[in-house]
């Protein structure tokens, strides 16, 4: 199943998505700063959710390690 229908690997994927943005963007602020807007605008956006909302995108990232455990 595609994680477009599956909530549990939507989630998931927006999950690694914002935390591999915030990554790159912490190693390479120009890979991500140059492309603001358009459709890579996308990848800007997402490390900015991940450098102000760290605490809540770390804590949803333990909530969904420990639903993939137990299921």
């Amino acid at each position: 199943m595609s994680a477009i229908f599956n909530f549990q690997s939507l989630v998931l994927v927006i999950l690694l998505l914002i935390c591999t943005c915030t990554y790159v963007r912490a190693q390479a602020p120009s890979l991500i700063d140059r492309n603001k807007t358009g459709p890579l605008g996308l990848f800007w956006k997402a490390a900015r959710i991940g450098e102000r909302l760290s605490p809540y995108v770390s804590l949803a990232c333990f909530i969904m390690a420990l639903s993939i455990l137990i299921s």
